[in-house]
């Protein structure tokens, strides 16, 4: 699977949110700004799981679409990947 240059994009905006939070609690910043960051950060990664999960399904299609094979397991494998991210 080759990752694009967005889903890294995404990566070091959460990185640097997650410096931006470590930032908050050495400053000693009232609890809900740091929750507030802590659940963009979640947000974040949520979204890029899914990106990751439906740029690899789409491209399992193609591959399994193209050498004839059913293409459920793929689907119920990143329906699996989705249930999993999210425990």
């Amino acid at each position: 699977m080759e990752y694009n240059k967005e889903i890294v994009n995404r990566l070091k905006r959460i990185e640097g949110q997650v410096r931006g939070s470590i930032r908050l609690l050495e400053e000693q910043e009232e609890c809900k700004s740091v929750v507030t960051q802590l659940s963009a950060i979640r947000s974040a990664v949520d979204r890029t799981i899914a990106l990751v999960v439906s740029k690899n399904l789409e491209q399992c299609l193609i591959n399994d679409l193209q050498e004839g094979r059913e293409t459920s397991q793929a689907v119920n494998d990143a329906v699996e990947l989705l249930v999993k991210s999210r425990k």
